[in-house]
This record gives structure tokens, sequence and C-alpha cells, in this order.
């Protein structure tokens, strides 16, 4: 029997017939699936755009929140972000924060569908948040990723405008800088009240610094800034800091050289990665470090042995080769003799102030701050009247004391002029 008589005696075969065609309709189905898939990943590749935004972003709060108010408003798949916020009259008031909670979401933008999905790894943790990594992934027709940058703008605006007319502060939690608290509202520069001249010449060095970057790479010189504020408790330095990042439209990154666990490498990497557009504050700086010519140049405390930060690593990261630009930096001090000189040389600190006691212009200055009648003029001859008295005393007085005292008399300005001897006692 020769071949093709083998296959027609095969397909005159019921059996073999009806298996045979099972076969080909799986086989028809196969290809029918994998070219299904297929044609779904061309077409996804090019014709649609994805964008996926990882819970370590800084614009992840911003998407969400912005996909909340400006996207997916009708979503009925939500969850809850409470905070409290203080307002202007004391009170304090719950705050309820919708968001699009785990899953799939949609919203039209600008005419082109888009679609959310929100996913969470249970098994994954954001070591440095502490909380599940979470992803949000967005899906668009198309292939213009400008519909993406226009969305993350929006929700960065969206942001800013919360947070406008506030001062954030900044902390270091681990290697990476986390927002303190609440934004505080900004405070006025001359509701802090310095010595004649002091609050001028500082504002007006640090716009000149931030208004002119170019003068600087010009002349190969690093485009930062250091400031030393030194001087007696009590007397506004850190004050003044807070209310001159308001008045530049900064935050503020608190950073404790006294911390635990702090290292040379972690304190230069905290420092190149300090967010854009604040000011970084190192308080109380001689706590940290003794003039090196001393024979125990650190000072003991309660830590030692756990701080490994040294002299020579710190500055390195002011004014070493691997040390960040575009900065303004601010140290403050009760006692300036007991700064090494090299710290505070030129190049690490440019500009050295000295707020120290109140006189006779600065008490008449918080006395007309703090007492503001309808009578100018007479106002005006209280102030005088008082700052005479205090003056009179012979006694140092700082801006913290007044302000002490002030506060046992809030609305009875002839108690503070009867009673200055008080001053000194009510404010121990």
């Amino acid at each position: 029997m020769t071949i093709i008589e083998y296959i027609q005696t095969l397909s005159d075969n019921p059996y073999f017939g009806a298996g045979f065609g099972l076969a080909s309709l799986g086989v028809g189905a196969a290809f029918l699936r994998k070219g299904s898939q297929v044609a779904t990943i061309l077409f996804k590749r090019h014709y649609m755009i994805t964008l996926e935004v990882p819970c370590r972003d800084k614009s992840y709060q911003w998407l969400l929140q912005w996909i909340t108010h400006k996207g997916a408003r009708k979503t009925q798949h939500l969850s809850v972000e409470t905070s409290f916020e203080l307002k202007d009259t004391g009170h304090v008031n719950t705050k309820y924060e919708f968001i699009p909670s785990i899953g799939t979401h949609f919203f039209k933008y600008k005419g082109n569908w888009i679609k959310v999905q929100r996913t969470r790894e249970q098994q994954t943790l954001d070591l440095h948040m502490g909380i599940p990594w979470e992803t949000v992934q967005l899906t668009a027709f198309g292939n213009d990723r400008t519909i993406y940058f226009e969305i993350l703008e929006e929700a960065r605006q969206m942001a800013l405008k919360e947070h406008e007319g506030k001062t954030i502060m900044y902390t270091a939690l681990g290697s990476e800088w986390r927002q303190f608290g609440h934004p505080r509202k900004k405070r006025p520069v001359d509701s802090v009240v310095l010595g004649d001249g002091i609050a001028t010449r500082i504002l007006n060095d640090c716009k000149e610094f931030i208004n002119n970057p170019g003068w600087y790479s010009d002349r190969g010189i690093p485009y930062r800034r250091g400031y030393l504020l030194y001087g007696p408790p009590g007397c506004g330095k850190s004050s003044f800091i807070t209310a001159l990042a308001g008045e530049l439209e900064r935050g503020i990154c608190v950073l404790n050289l006294s911390e635990r666990g702090l290292t040379d490498d972690r304190l230069n990497h905290l420092l190149a990665v300090a967010p854009q557009q604040t000011i970084i504050l190192l308080e109380d700086i001689d706590a940290a470090f003794r003039d090196r010519s001393e024979e125990n140049h650190r000072v003991k405390t309660a830590y030692e042995g756990l701080n490994n930060l040294t002299m020579s690593g710190l500055l390195n990261c002011l004014d070493g080769v691997a040390s960040t630009e575009a900065r303004i930096l601010f140290m403050t001090t009760n006692y300036k003799e007991k700064l090494d000189a090299a710290l505070v040389r030129p190049g690490r600190v440019d500009v050295k102030e000295y707020i120290g006691y109140c006189n006779k212009n600065q008490v008449e200055q918080m006395f007309l701050r703090f007492y503001r009648g309808p009578n100018k003029l007479e106002a005006l001859e209280l102030a005088r009247e008082f700052a005479e008295g205090v003056i009179s005393q012979g006694k140092d007085v700082s801006p913290a004391q007044i302000q002490g005292f002030f506060m046992f008399y809030k609305n009875d300005p002839q108690q503070v002029l009867t009673n200055i001897s008080q001053i000194w006692e009510l404010t121990k």
C-alpha cells in the first residue's frame, strides 16, 4: 500500500477524522490566543503610554491628592488620611483627606481616559518609611508623554498652594529628610527685634546670594553661604532664622550634630540630599565640639561613644571636595569662644553676627509691637518711658525675658511700667 493510499484510508476513518478536527481546533485556538497576546503587547507598546510612580518618589503623595481632587472624584473606593490643623483662633480642626484606595480607578483628563492602578506589596516594606511598598501606575492612549508632565506639574502646584504662606520644617531620619510636624505659619521678619541693622544686613546678604549664582560660577567660587549667629541665650537667634526662612520662602532643615549614630558619611549624605529651597540649621554648634587646642575637644555627654562624628568630617562636609553647593547654612552658638578657629574661618562661615542683649531701641520696639493702642503718640511715649526704665536698671535683659514679662500683663501696659523691676524676678 502506498503512502497516499494509507492516508486516504485514515481519512475515511471517522475516529481519526474527529480527532484530527479537534486537534486542528486546539492548534487554531492556541494560535489565536498567542496572536491576541502579541497584538495586545504591540498595541500597548506603540499606542499606550504608562507612568509608574513609587511611594519613595516625592511626587507620590502629590499625585494621590491631585487624582482625588482633579481626577477620580467619583470613585467609590477610597482611603482616608486624618490630620489636625491649628486655626488662628486657637482651635484644632480635624481634617480628613480621601485618596484613591488600592485597586483600579478611571478618570478623564483633557479628553483622555486614564487608568489608575494603585498596588501594594504586603511582603515588601519600604525600609526608610516603614510601610508596605506601594506604586501608582497611570495608563493612557497615545504616546505623548507631555500629558504626564502636565499632570505632575498640576499636582506639584496644588501641593505648593496648600503650603503657601507657611514654613516647612525638616528633620533627619536615617539617611533622608522627613517633614517635621505641620507647616508653620510664616513669621514676619520685623516680629523679631534685633540690634540696629542686624536683620536688614543678614536679609540683604541672603537675597544677594540667592539672586547672583552666576557671579560665583564666573569666578570659580563655590556657590554656598555660611552664617554664624552667636550671643547669649534668649536673644532671638533661632527665632530670627525661622522668620528669615519665611521671608525667603524657604524651609528649614534642622540638624542635630549630637544625634546618636551620626557619622561623617551620613552627615555628608544628608547635606547632599537636603531638600531644595531650604536653609540648613546647625543649632548650638558648640555642644558638639570644643576647640581642638583643648585636651578634650569633645563635650562629655550621656551619649559619648555613640556619636561617631569627627571635627575633620564636619569641616570636610562644610567646605570639602564633596561638599554641596547652592546651600545656605546657619550655625548658632551661645559661646563663640569655644568654637574651633577652623570651623568659623571664611569659606565655612562668611558672615558672623553678634545677637546680644537688648538696647534701648529694641526694648522700645518690643513694647510698641506688644501694646498697640489706638493713640500712637501715647503708645510711643509709654514705650520710651518703659525703655528708659529698663535700661536705667543697669542689668542685661534678653528679648525672651522682656516678652515673658509682657505675658504677665498682656492687656495692661500701665502695670508693665509700674513693675519694671520684676522683669528679672518673674523670668528667672
